[in-house]
Order: structure tokens, then C-alpha cells, then sequence
């Protein structure tokens, strides 16, 4: 129950904070959304920017094991074993949040280029997230996949504050080539590549 809880709030406050943005939305709206009370919300976090970066970590997490499930599934028209399918997948997956929920995403860079106490948030949704980035570049052949992960990760992330820098944005399909040339990828991999040309 107490994990349950804790789900219900961090997927009310990336709702809520993708419908109204982070100062219009309090913990109280949180709670409501989540049908827990108030108290409940302070008592698993401590805050809501901790609250933020922890439930998009949980997010970031969900989306990118959605966007990889597929590709592990023997029998699913989509299951593949080639590795830049699946760093493809993921470069498409993450950079896709940046596209589809903006408001969501600049929020969060906001916040982890302004931590907590100076210090960046390392939860357990973050190393859920970490682990599943470390497992697509072993299937790469890393050799040392936790360093690796750390370059991958702030790739992804410069690669979102691009697509939303204000008034200085850059065409997601600059993006997504320059990601993939740095990876050696064929541009035709990976769930966005029908409509790579069409991101804003």
C-alpha cells in the first residue's frame, strides 16, 4: 500500500505539472490528484522539487522500459537483438518526453541545473533509470557501462535543453542526427525515424 501510494503521487505531480506548470500546482493539488492525504506527500517527500525530480526520474524510467519492452519480447514484430536498435529506441524515447511534454521536461532540467541543497538528486527511480541506459550500452559492448551511461545521460539531456531552450530552440531532426552520427546509428533506426523530419 505504501508503495502504492507513493506511485499515485509521483504520477499526480508529472500530470499536474505537465497540465499547469510547477508554480501553479501545490501539494495539496498533488494529494487531491492522488487521492491520498496531504500529509501523506510530506511525509515521502521531503518538498516539491524533490518531489519533481524524483517523479520524473520514475517516469523517465517508465517511458524508456515502454519504449524498450518491445524489443525483448520474442514473438512481438518489433523484438530485435541488433544494439543499435536498441540505443536508437532510447535516444527516440528520452529526447521524445522533451517533444511531447515540454513543459514537463524544462521544468526538470530547470530544477537539476538548480538542485537541492547544490547537489543533484540520486534516487532510486534515477538509478532504475541509470540501470536501464547501462544495459543498452553493454548490449554496445561497453566496456566500462557505468562511465559510459554518465556521458550517455548528459547527451540526452543537452540534446532536451536544445529542443527547449526558449526562443533559441533547434529543429528536433538537427537533434536526433547529431545524437545518432556521435553513436554511429542509422537514422532509419528507432520509433521516431518516420517522423524525424517533422519534429518541431
Amino acid at each position: 500500500m505504501r508503495a502504492r501510494s507513493r506511485e499515485r503521487i509521483m504520477q499526480a505531480t508529472v500530470e499536474l505539472i505537465d497540465e499547469h506548470g510547477f508554480n501553479r500546482v501545490t501539494l495539496a493539488d498533488i494529494a487531491e490528484r492522488a487521492r491520498v492525504a496531504r500529509g501523506l506527500v510530506s511525509y515521502y517527500f521531503p518538498g516539491k522539487r524533490f518531489l519533481l525530480q524524483t517523479a520524473m526520474h520514475r517516469h523517465m524510467h517508465l517511458a524508456l522500459a515502454a519504449a524498450l519492452r518491445p524489443l525483448d519480447e520474442p514473438g512481438n514484430p518489433a523484438q530485435s537483438e541488433d544494439p543499435d536498435v536498441w540505443l536508437a529506441t532510447t535516444i527516440d524515447a528520452i529526447t521524445g518526453l522533451a517533444v511531447d511534454q515540454p513543459t514537463l521536461m524544462r521544468t526538470h532540467l530547470a530544477l537539476i541545473l538548480a538542485p537541492i541543497d547544490g547537489r543533484f538528486v540520486q534516487d532510486d527511480e534515477q538509478q532504475q533509470l541509470g540501470a536501464l541506459l547501462q544495459e543498452v550500452l553493454r548490449r554496445r559492448g561497453s566496456a566500462d557501462p557505468a562511465a559510459d551511461h554518465a556521458v550517455l545521460r548528459s547527451a540526452l539531456m543537452g540534446a532536451c535543453i536544445g529542443l527547449l531552450l526558449p526562443g533559441a530552440e533547434l529543429p528536433g531532426s538537427v537533434i536526433r542526427a547529431d545524437l545518432f552520427a556521435r553513436y554511429g546509428l542509422d537514422p532509419r533506426l528507432g520509433p521516431r525515424s518516420a517522423t524525424a523530419v517533422a519534429l518541431p
